[in-house]
């Protein structure tokens, strides 16, 4: 797999940064709350610019008013509009060839940069990335905006950490920085945007990390209100709810429900993934075939276009349609979904995976209710829950959805009820499928991470890095006496045996040479050799070195170039990867903790 190498500012960048500013954010924990701020901020005008851009595409390629959403009206003003995605997915296709073209390596997303560089990212990509998810949702493809405004955020942030040449940690915290306020300003809820960046893109809570995060989350929700953007993602939701014991049961049920359908999606998107790659159509050319299914679907329900945004709006606030008609649209968003992103479309499913499950929760409660009318004492509740469960299915985070429900209603008990309910679904996804959408499509490419984790300085400590290349080698038909004599105690502790032809027949254990019978010294070594079939290879890193020291119960091994002509280059003992192991974990640690922030303050 081709990974992409993030570009890193030029000394001139650097230079331009004054040393006396680069020592105070690097120094003071304070100076990196404030770049955090001034992070959020930056995220949340891109935000504004970002949708305002989307919303004047729908008005002026499918006629929407300036206030208004694509995705409800009621039906598409003429059959020219349903061959906007058509040709939409011509224009994308046609710009990811010359994007290839131009920079052939695979952009990386915040969650892969924070798991595997350290954080670094790539400016160009991101804004390239945030571009052609923009115009992909301004032509009507079901796709969200979220995975273009968290790119962009982070793309940012990264690029002004590398700048001020910040540690590890702390570029990987300010790229968390930028999501968390990119969500906090297109949701309106900095909670919401600061565990979003704890969850996702870090990949865990660290206390350090709680005052530049939640900084930046609320940066960028002030700077939407300040441009008088201050209306939530569906409005303030009021509930007279009053839970009772029958409730905890059917919701959680429902939550059962939306972790299946949020498995099911993601299988979905990976078979028309595999059905568009297995088809001899060009790639640029998919995206149109994707458009003009998305079309075609729009013209019997508009609520199909782009993320969704006006129809869960709808959804809440004027009135639910009737049981088959909600079903209905949930197929035909979900196979809309599913095909625009399988097509080759830019965006995630992040918006619509809460439309999905708010449209699965109405369905539900209409259900309960066909049953029994007193199953169900406020239906918007089951939105709100079904919205969150299918949300936590598909892009992980319970935390950053029960905190989004909690900014959306001001409920304290039903945000318990949703912190409860997300567990569910965390746990039944974590059992039966193991990763979010995100991950899963890392997986796909040959990536084995399942969050934002740091194991990128596992990935780079190497054997090649780790092993000794002074390598002591002994022939394998030298007698024992002789080797005691060129190999006496104290000169190495391991010997590497040779063949005639100079290829790794095995290790001898010096001690073990000299401990053997006396009478034995015209006997070979061939009786003493130990690991014949197990070596290390130069590119394993730390940790498939160790789980091999592990299995093999050896206490050294010989590191192999060419597997074929069993060349030596190296040795590596268990007790120096153990240690290396322990140092490194101990350092990611004090990362966490911010102990280093207090040694060197």
């Amino acid at each position: 797999m081709v990974s992409a190498e993030p570009t890193f500012p030029t000394q001139k960048a650097r230079a331009a940064i004054p040393l006396r500013l680069r020592v105070l954010v690097r120094r003071n924990e304070t100076g990196l709350i404030a770049l955090a701020i001034i992070i959020g901020a930056v995220a949340g005008l891109l935000v504004v610019a970002a949708s305002g851009t989307a919303a004047l595409l729908h008005e002026y390629l499918f006629g929407v008013g300036p206030q208004g959403h694509v995705s409800n009206l009621p039906v598409l003003l003429s059959l020219a509009h349903a061959a906007v995605p058509i040709a939409g997915g011509l224009l994308i296709g046609a710009i990811g060839f010359c994007i290839q073209r131009w920079r052939p390596r695979r952009p990386v997303d915040p969650i892969e940069a924070n798991a595997l560089q350290g954080g670094r990212m790539s400016l160009i990509d991101s804004f390239l990335i945030s571009a052609q998810t923009v115009l992909s949702n301004g032509v009507g493809a079901s796709v969200g905006l979220e995975a273009g405004y968290t790119q962009i955020g982070s793309g940012v942030a990264s690029r002004i950490g590398t700048a001020f040449r910040l540690r590890r940690a702390d570029l990987r915290t300010l790229v968390g920085c930028g999501s968390a306020g990119a969500i906090g300003a297109a949701f309106g809820a900095p909670l919401t945007g600061a565990f979003y960046a704890f969850e996702l893109i870090i990949g865990t809570y660290t206390p350090f990390g709680l005052a530049p995060i939640v900084a930046a989350s609320i940066s960028g929700v002030l700077v939407t209100k300040i441009l008088g953007i201050e209306e939530s993602f569906i409005g303030q939701v009021s509930s007279s709810w009053q839970m009772r014991e029958v409730d905890l049961v059917l919701l959680f049920a429902l939550a059962i429900i939306c972790a299946c359908v949020g498995i099911a999606i993601m299988r979905a998107v990976t078979l028309i993934e595999a059905l568009f790659k297995r088809s001899r159509i060009p790639v640029s050319l998919q995206p149109a075939i994707g458009g003009a299914v998305v079309g075609g679907l729009a013209l019997i329900s508009p609520q199909v276009l782009a993320s969704g945004r006006g129809a869960l709006f709808d959804l809440f606030h004027g009135g639910s349609p009737a049981i088959g008609m909600l079903l209905v649209i949930v197929l035909m968003k979900s196979a809309a979904s599913a095909v625009s992103i399988g097509a080759g479309f830019r965006g995630g499913l992040f918006f619509a995976s809460l439309f999905l499950g708010a449209m699965i929760g109405w369905a539900y409660a209409g259900f309960l209710t066909w049953i029994d009318p007193q199953l169900v004492s406020d239906p918007s509740v089951f939105g709100i829950v079904g919205m969150a469960a299918l949300a936590v299915a598909i892009i992980g985070g319970p935390l950053t959805m029960t905190f989004l429900a909690l900014e959306t209603t001001g409920d304290f008990v039903l945000s318990l009820v949703m912190l409860g309910a997300s567990t569910v679904v965390s746990v039944v996804v974590r059992r039966t499928f193991g990763y979010s959408f995100a991950t899963w499509r890392l997986h796909l490419r040959g990536e084995s991470i399942r969050s934002a984790q740091d194991i990128g300085w596992m990935r780079t400590l190497t054997v090649a890095r780790l092993m000794r290349s002074d390598v002591r080698t002994a022939r394998l038909d030298m007698t024992l006496a002789d080797f005691r004599e060129e190999f006496p105690l104290g000169s190495t502790q391991w010997a590497v045996i040779l063949d005639k032809a100079g290829r790794y027949v095995g290790l001898v254990s010096v001690p073990d040479a000299h401990l053997a019978d006396a009478g034995s010294g015209t006997a070979g070594l061939a009786p003493l050799l130990r690991c014949k079939g197990d070596v290390l290879v130069p590119q394993m890193n730390i940790k498939e070195a160790a789980d091999l020291f592990e299995r093999s119960e050896n206490e050294a091994l010989a590191v192999i170039e060419d597997r074929i002509g069993l060349r030596v280059v190296g040795i590596l003992s268990e007790s120096y990867v153990l240690r290396r192991y322990t140092e490194e974990l101990d350092k990611a640690r004090r990362d966490l903790a911010g102990e280093n922030w207090l040694r060197e303050g």
